[in-house]
């Protein structure tokens, strides 16, 4: 390169050294620079971005079995160490490798699945140091059944004491719909002359099941249609659920009322989808004493976070969750399966893993159920597969939610003279939908498979026999899931269903878990269809192996255990966002989460660190000149969405690219949302990231929402054409709509363009009903060219 005319210089001699030390040439620096020291660049320069994970070693932590592992081979103890490797004294060489190659990785799993174990746990409030106030009207929805039930009376007569002024709202089976129930909200607070304070349901005391939908009890049915219905009637006062004794708070307790526990898992879908008009739920002793009435009171006008609570007569207790973790208790058995065990949903995603555990682990028979028995897909191929191991299978059409259908197959069974030692109640069916888009139907039928499955088989299986009662629930019925209120609160029911159980005697094992990655399975449908994997992973809910849940199963069965939760959180990721429109107060104690909320002193669990008190940005913004306030906007909306992203730069977000282009989905544009009502003050739509698709659509929005519209300003304009596009992207119309709509936007573009009105034989008809043919076609001719 020195050759070149003009290039001669010392840049081009330094550059040639620097391009030959590039081609692997040994240059001396130190001789040509004798005065400096060497740098080191990064590979992008000075970027200083690195974007490859850290080697880390694979290496676990040694443990117990670890410890207890070493100890036998330092005291050169032969029998202990063969028994820690379950093998004979006199095992040759052979056989032990393999054998702690086997010990080893069983060993891992379990430390693994063991840091998954959760459990519920509750603890004692300090008593108000004075009687609590209600002010205002209060609506109590309650069920015409049980008007004088002591609980109603007890609540009714408290609050009035309280200060509150009750508007009783009687509820039958009919009000399960929403728009009569809506109207007679509406009438309720007519009636009151203002907005009610706040809204007490007592509607869970009705387990009667719905006339019309049977597989629900009414109280649940007109819950649904009390939450729906309270939204129709822009009522936003903070609504209260209530049940007795439908929830374990002490071991020696356990549910009187499970079916009510349905109302816990409906409620938490409530928190999260209406987090904005959200009280809590609260659970009361059947029969009341005279400090329920009060303590009920204190909670209702507590200004606290706490929104799960139970009133016992020792005190007023709130929900947490806690690491189970073994206890360093040794198994109290080694659970293997034997004789005729029964899989309900055995031909779905989740049945066939465990249908190949079960024949692997010993079982002798196994009876697979499902709506469509043999006909399911790919339930010919699994039988043909278990078969060839010796495992006798027996493909059964049979709807657990059907009492008579359960009845006639174990009825069978018994004919036959095969002996039910176990059953895994795996069915159950997710119909995705909001509180808001699910009516009592989809909500029953959503209940149907695993509720009235559960409790058929409670009734009709011959407990003296039963070796084990497996039921598998979901993290949906232990803190909710948005979208998932059928099936929270089902998996609600499960939980409170096993710990009934085992106060009756039933060996019932209850494990809610996380998401079971069995794609690909023969039958694979139903909730493996409704999973976005992407998603579950953003919002730091790993997918469960399937050999790791089979081990933690496996553990639980060991240790005889009712009740359990068993699920991978990257709690980093998971509960910021799960925390973003209200704190959750149920994760306060687990040690992930108070780091987490402790990073900035005083920030209240569930607060966005990074989110100051609410408007205090919008003085800062108020107190900036004009003409510094579109930029200074923009940049705070780029700020946040990079932050909910995971951007290290805001300036990675280009200004006008539109945000589903970069990663947003429902979930992240929900925080975004959140994030940027707590930095504004503003009151934000949950569509806010769909109908202004772009940073600068956003931040026109927010300009507009705290100056108001300046109808000199361009941006104003263009932020409404920026909402039109996000409607219309929204929009599935029928073909005469979508006609409709394009020919008033090419007028509209006609006369823009054109600086004035077009001619009158070129104006789209008013209404293209009353169109005639000629005056539609001579428009398309005018106006599309065509």
């Amino acid at each position: 390169g020195s050759l070149r005319r003009g290039e001669g210089g010392a840049e081009r001699l330094l550059t040639s050294l620097g391009e030959a030390w590039a081609g692997g040439v040994d240059i001396d620096w130190t001789a040509l620079l004798p005065q400096a020291h060497p740098t080191d660049l990064p590979t992008y320069a000075f970027q200083r971005r690195r974007y490859w994970l850290d080697p880390s070693s694979n290496t676990a932590p040694a443990g117990d079995d670890d410890a207890a592992f070493w100890d036998a081979v330092e005291n050169t103890d032969p029998d202990r160490l063969a028994d820690t490797l379950s093998l004979p004294a006199d095992a040759p060489l052979t056989a032990v490798l393999p054998a702690l190659v086997d010990w080893r990785q069983r060993s891992r799993a379990a430390r693994t699945v063991d840091d998954w174990r959760y459990r519920i746990t509750w603890k004692r409030q300090p008593e108000p140091a004075e009687p609590a106030t209600l002010t205002g009207p209060w609506i109590v929805a309650l069920a015409a059944r049980h008007r004088e039930h002591p609980l109603t009376r007890a609540a009714l007569d408290a609050m009035e004491h309280a200060g509150a002024h009750v508007v009783e709202l009687e509820l039958t089976d009919a009000d399960a719909d929403r728009d009569r129930l809506t109207e007679r909200l509406r009438k309720a607070v007519a009636d009151c002359g203002t907005a009610p304070t706040g809204v007490l349901s007592l509607l869970a005391l009705d387990e009667e099941r719905h006339r019309d939908h049977p597989a629900m009890p009414s109280g649940t049915a007109t819950t649904l249609s009390l939450i729906r219905a309270l939204g129709s009637a822009e009522i936003n006062a903070p609504l209260w659920l209530a049940t007795t004794e439908a929830v374990t708070t002490h071991q020696g307790e356990h549910p009187r009322h499970p079916l009510q526990s349905l109302i816990w898992g409906l409620g938490q879908v409530t928190a999260l989808e209406h987090a904005d008009r959200w009280g809590g739920l609260i659970d009361l002793p059947s029969t009341p004493d005279d400090r329920t009435g009060p303590r009920l009171c204190a909670a209702l006008a507590a200004h606290s976070d706490e929104d799960q609570l139970a009133v016992r007569p020792s005190g007023t207790l709130v929900r947490r969750l806690a690491h189970a973790g073994t206890d360093d208790r040794p198994a109290a058995r080694t659970w293997r399966p034997r004789g005729t065990v029964v899989v309900t949903g055995g031909t779905g995603a989740l049945g066939v893993v465990l249908a190949r555990w079960l024949a692997a682990q010993g079982a002798e028979h196994l009876v697979l159920t499902g709506r469509r028995g043999a006909d399911a897909p790919g339930a010919a191929e699994l039988r043909d597969e278990l078969a060839a191991t010796g495992v006798r299978v027996t493909l059964a059409a049979c709807d657990t939610a059907d009492r008579d259908a359960v009845r006639r197959l174990l009825t069978q069974l018994a004919a036959d003279g095969d002996t039910v030692r176990a059953v895994l109640h795996a069915a159950g069916v997710a119909d995705l939908t909001s509180i808001e888009d699910t009516g009592p139907g989809a909500f029953a039928a959503g209940l149907a498979a695993k509720v009235d499955g559960a409790l058929n088989l409670t009734d009709l299986l011959d407990h003296r026999e039963l070796d084990a009662f497996i039921l598998f629930s979901s993290i949906a019925g232990v803190w909710g899931s948005g979208d998932h209120a059928a099936y929270a609160a089902a998996n609600a029911h499960l939980n409170a269903l096993a710990e009934a159980n085992r106060a009756r005697g039933i060996p019932t094992l209850c494990v809610a878990w996380g998401v079971w990655n069995a794609f690909g399975a023969p039958g694979s449908g139903g909730i493996s269809e409704a999973i976005d994997t992407d998603q579950l992973h953003r919002r730091g809910l790993p997918m469960i192996d399937p050999e790791l849940g089979l081990t933690a199963l496996q553990r639980a069965l060991d240790r005889d255990e009712t009740l359990l939760t068993v699920a991978p959180v990257a709690w980093n990721r998971f509960f910021p966002l799960f925390s973003a429109a209200r704190p959750r107060p149920l994760f306060d104690d687990l040690p992930q989460v108070r780091t987490l909320t402790e990073t900035v002193p005083g920030t209240p669990a569930g607060a966005t660190a990074t989110a100051g008190p609410s408007g205090t940005r919008a003085a800062e913004l108020a107190a900036l000149p004009e003409a510094d306030r579109d930029s200074a906007l923009l940049a705070l909306v780029r700020a946040e969405a990079a932050t909910v992203l995971g951007f290290e730069r805001s300036e990675d977000l280009e200004p006008d690219r539109a945000f589903r282009d970069v990663g947003f989905d429902s979930l992240t544009a929900m925080e975004l949302r959140n994030r940027l009502g707590a930095v504004s003050g503003l009151t934000l739509p949950a569509s806010l990231v769909f109908d202004h698709p772009t940073p600068n659509a956003v931040a026109r929005h927010l300009k507009t929402g705290l100056f108001g519209h300046d109808e000199a300003d361009a941006g104003s304009v263009l932020g409404e054409l920026d909402h039109l596009a996000g409607r219309l992207d929204g929009l599935t119309p029928d073909g005469n709509t979508r006609l409709e709509v394009t020919l008033r936007l090419r007028s509209l573009l006609t006369r823009w363009t054109d600086d004035g009105a077009p001619e009158n034989n070129e104006q789209p008809p008013n209404d293209l009903q009353s169109a005639s043919v000629d005056e539609v076609l001579a428009f398309i001719d005018n106006e599309l060219g065509s």
